[in-house]
């Protein structure tokens, strides 16, 4: 069994349409979404993208049995105001991604986006957080450590108390938070950088606070094999010794998957941070469903990198590949 942790939803048209329009008009016609039928969002669940053949089509090529669906991360448009406008973007999104998952649910189970709004205060998202678990049966969500996306103002780091509404809440509800940065409106830094440089301060920030001791149940998944964090451990983990810490045992209290598109990424990850503390993900299709002309095979083909990892127990393996996300995302349900 192969569980995806990072996915993201192949949406009909008509949601990247209605981002446009709100865009356009600033809600001035309104927040209504256009009628898509169960057969449009069946269709575009394996429509040909960014990846040789559509998502269904994909999740079969590399063997994916279940895939954690969330939102498109750069187009949340966090840094936009007004706030409500990400409001309605954010909770079709969330709705589409639900009835995605209610027509294959042995495929795909649903990850939130929250309605972050750059300046604005964390609570706001509380809401739609509570409606995509209690309502819709989600199992976490997205958390985006910039919701100004790279405009310039400083967002708080990670373990500022600006966050511990929302760690209250992930706690309450029991489900949990997977950093991943969102936009990026600098050309220094595109979206696809952005999100390794967001994710590395995140991990950064929640290392170098009292959130663990605060909120000891809270469960964090950081994206893209923490960013820059497993590369350079050797660097903060001297700065720790310092302080009298281990940055080591430190990284534990967080989760990482691994979409890494190199066997020696994936390598490093894992014994930096051990089998039991990194989920699976591949983001297919995504960035990564790129053809290695080399292999013939695209990028996010990396389940056969784990596989062969003799240095891994089998155990470890299925850790991997199925059990944490199961404990984690409390997925009790056996997936076809």
């Amino acid at each position: 069994m192969i569980i995806d942790c990072h996915g993201h939803v192949s949406a009909p048209a008509e949601l990247w349409v209605y981002k446009s329009l709100l865009l356009s008009h600033r809600g001035e016609h309104g927040r209504r979404f256009p009628e898509v039928s169960d057969a449009e969002i069946l269709a575009a669940a394996n429509k040909k993208e960014m990846a040789p053949c559509g998502h269904l089509d994909m999740l079969d090529r590399v063997g994916t049995n279940l895939q954690l669906l969330s939102p498109r991360p750069f187009q949340q448009m966090h840094s936009e105001k007004p706030g409500y406008l990400v409001d309605w973007f954010c909770e079709e999104s969330n709705n589409i991604i639900s009835r995605q998952t209610k027509l294959m649910p042995n495929r795909f189970v649903g990850v939130a986006g929250i309605p972050q709004v750059g300046g604005e205060p964390v609570e706001r998202v509380l809401p739609e957080l509570e409606r995509a678990v209690k309502r819709l049966g989600f199992k976490g969500c997205l958390l985006n450590p910039d919701p100004y996306e790279n405009t310039g103002p400083q967002p708080p780091p990670m373990g500022d108390r600006y966050w511990y509404p929302l760690y209250e809440k992930l706690c309450e509800l029991d489900v949990p938070a997977h950093i991943h940065s969102a936009g990026s409106r600098s050309a220094r830094a595109p979206y696809t950088l952005n999100f390794l440089l967001e994710e590395t301060m995140a991990v950064y920030g929640l290392l170098h606070s009292d959130v663990f001791k605060d909120f000891p149940a809270l469960k964090i998944v950081v994206s893209h094999g923490g960013g820059a964090i497993p590369f350079h451990v050797g660097r903060f983990h001297a700065s720790a010794l310092r302080r009298g810490g281990d940055f080591y045992e430190e990284m534990r209290n967080i989760y990482y998957d691994t979409v890494l598109y190199s066997e020696e990424a994936l390598r490093l990850l894992i014994k930096t941070v051990g089998a039991d503390r990194c989920l699976f993900g591949a983001e297919c299709p995504g960035v990564g469903s790129a053809v290695d002309p080399k292999t013939g095979k695209t990028l996010d083909d990396i389940a056969p990198f784990i596989k062969g990892f003799d240095w891994l127990s089998d155990a470890d393996k299925k850790l991997i590949f199925e059990d944490n996300a199961r404990r984690l995302f409390k997925l009790d349900a056996p997936a076809k």
